[in-house]
């Protein structure tokens, strides 16, 4: 597990929040906000000095001329910036060369020192490779980025599990079951998949038959570390208003078969009557805060552990559906901050993944002039149909190794527009791609802000659970290198000290594990 956490504490009983409680007797004392609660608030003070930079699209460069939005100040030792001088203003280096307007200092670290810490990234900035501390038959169909996290979250759900006495794990938004294939065959743990996609349970099922079958023929030739214990994969999708023993929605696709419904045996708990944990690995949008909802009035749950993801699918108060609460903000100490409203676009940001866009700007990777080329061709696009604006364009993985021209021969006709009716090279375009440079500044200012956006949206979720007297942290899990969306909120009705004090013992194996994974992926047999 990563290192230790970074926003926690236990509740004093009495939830924290902003104001004098109701009744209080005047002249007592306000109770001081949490660090938490402070940290928030210094975020939408943030957020709102510097709202223009955080709601712009990027593909609106040109359309919307954003360089001249920015500070007068920044633009000069923007614009004249290398690559690897921006990447030092991301990464808060100081050796960069240049002389940067201490207003834009002053931002930079301003943000740096809200966010949330992500851990330190270990190893090589490669990505990750076949995992030894999973099982070969566990490793089937695991691409080597989910392996890194479903070994590290299980480690976690196992400490969990000793503290709370729970042997039964609920993994919702279970995809393929790779997690809940690793608690069950791995670790010996009860498991129930819970995944709203039908044709995905029928895979994770599938998957397991496979794992069943390569145990049966290893049986009696050699020891075998797996139980033959499989998870148990229902299809449904979560409904947050239903009490925790229904609260299953029919799955999708529309017709792939009723809701299951009081998936665990009762409204107790497990199959057995005994408590369980509730995790979901990335769970998207709103069924992250679900998840939250159903912890904190289910007793059955006795602890969660959430990895969010797709933040920019959250639901607000301004588009929650009746009956049901909004995505965000949860909290009563966020909901009450002046300026804590996220937009579409800035939730967007806080899923950006700023260590790989830093390692681009240090590699001079020609991955950075896509960002220009989709400018450019929204200006296109735009010109020619201004009702055409911020079409999902998706014209190839690959398109950065294109010439202008030929991304654009490929991008227009999925505006519905013929290449033929535009010079692609024309002195126009070439202005645009001339200012590439200036779109990668821009770019970086962006990404300075994701992580500050992330942070707030994730203490807004401590919050909830805290001003509710549950004990909960956020701790970074991942290496962020290779897992952007690495901080898990783990959340007990008990004491977690026992589950986030790593010691220093395994602390050493797990680096020695670590590296020698990375030295095997260096030096392949």
């Amino acid at each position: 597990m990563a290192a230790a956490p970074h926003a926690h504490g236990t509740p004093q009983g009495t939830p924290h929040a902003h104001g004098t409680p109701q009744g209080t007797p005047q002249g007592t004392p306000r109770p001081q906000p949490c660090p938490e609660q402070r940290r928030a608030a210094h975020i939408v003070q943030l957020l709102t000095l510097y709202r223009p930079l955080l709601d712009a699209f990027v593909i609106d460069f040109f359309t919307e001329d954003l360089w001249a939005q920015l500070p007068a100040a920044w633009q000069p030792s923007l614009a004249g910036a290398t690559p690897v001088q921006l990447a030092g203003l991301l990464g808060g280096r100081g050796d960069t060369g240049v002389p940067w307007p201490l207003s834009l200092l002053a931002f930079a670290a301003a943000a740096r020192a809200l966010a949330l810490p992500r851990g330190c990234p270990r190893g090589s900035p490669r990505p990750p490779c076949q995992s030894h501390q999973l099982h070969p038959l566990l490793r089937r169909h695991v691409k080597p980025k989910k392996q890194h996290e479903i070994q590290r979250l299980s480690k976690l759900l196992l400490r969990l599990s000793r503290a709370t006495g729970c042997q039964r794990v609920v993994d919702v938004g279970a995809g393929q079951g790779h997690l809940s294939r690793f608690l069950a065959f791995g670790l010996g743990m009860g498991v129930t998949a819970v995944e709203s996609d039908a044709r995905l349970v029928g895979l994770a099922r599938r998957f397991d038959q496979e794992l069943l079958r390569e145990l049966g023929k290893t049986r009696g030739s050699q020891p075998c570390p797996l139980t033959p214990r499989a998870p148990q994969h229902l299809a449904g999708r979560l409904d947050p208003t239903a009490p925790w023993g229904e609260f299953l929605l029919p799955p999708e696709p529309p017709g792939a078969g009723p809701a299951a419904r009081n998936p665990l045996g009762g409204p107790g708990g497990s199959e057995d009557g005994g408590l369980v944990l509730l995790t979901g690995l990335h769970a998207c949008g709103d069924l992250g805060p679900a998840l939250l909802c159903h912890f904190a009035r289910s007793p059955a749950v006795a602890a969660v552990a959430l990895v969010g993801c797709c933040y920019m699918k959250l639901s607000t108060t301004l588009q929650q559906q009746p009956g049901y609460p909004p995505g965000y903000p949860l909290s009563a100490s966020v909901a009450a901050l002046p300026g804590h409203q996220l937009s579409y676009r800035a939730r967007e940001a806080a899923c950006h993944a700023l260590e790989e866009f830093e390692g681009r700007l240090l590699e001079g990777s020609a991955h950075l002039r896509a960002h220009c080329y989709r400018a450019a061709l929204e200006s296109l696009i735009r010109a020619a149909d201004p009702a055409k604006r911020h079409l999902g364009l998706q014209p190839g993985r690959k398109a950065h190794g294109l010439s202008f021209p030929q991304y654009a021969q490929l991008g227009l006709p999925l505006a519905g527009l013929d290449p033929a009716e535009f010079q692609l090279d024309s002195g126009a375009v070439r202005a645009m791609l001339e200012q590439q440079h200036k779109v990668v500044a821009f770019c970086t200012l962006g990404q300075l802000l994701a992580p500050v956006v992330e942070t707030l949206i994730l203490l807004d979720r401590l919050l909830y659970l805290r001003e509710q007297g549950f004990h909960c942290a956020l701790v970074p899990l991942f290496n962020p290198r290779f897992s952007p969306r690495n901080l898990v909120l783990v959340a007990s009705r008990t004491p977690l000290a026992t589950v986030l004090d790593k010691d220093s013992e395994d602390e050493d194996v797990e680096e020695a594990e670590s590296s020698q994974e990375e030295q095997s992926c260096h030096n392949p047999q």
